[in-house]
């Protein structure tokens, strides 16, 4: 029985998968049109079941719009995303860190 209690380690392919996608997703977004997610019924279940907007209702939109600077189409969608969108990027910007750190690449070279 092996009492050690360490993680699998990720294949190295799979670290740069990661990378890749994390990198790739903001420029994704900013080839798509500002509004992209505009159409199409709404998904939650609060508006779905209740006719009631929630907090969170019109957040995707407003952060795609966000995403391209049409700051009073953001504000229409949701004003909430002012907030949500920085702290988005603070933790994409988090994520791409730890993705660079576990794939061994340094940005800074020594």
């Amino acid at each position: 029985m092996n009492s050690n209690n360490t993680k699998k380690e990720q294949p190295k392919w799979l670290r740069l998968l990661w990378l890749f996608a994390l990198l790739a997703t903001p420029i994704v977004l900013w080839l798509l049109p500002a509004d992209f997610f505009d159409s199409g019924t709404s998904i939650c279940p609060s508006y779905f079941l209740f006719k009631f907007e929630c907090l969170g209702c019109g957040m995707s939109r407003a952060v795609m719009h966000l995403h391209h600077f049409n700051f009073d189409d953001a504000a229409y969608f949701n004003r909430g995303s002012f907030v949500i969108y920085p702290l988005l990027v603070i933790v994409w910007f988090i994520w791409v860190k730890k993705a660079l750190q576990k794939a061994n690449i340094s940005l800074i070279k020594k």
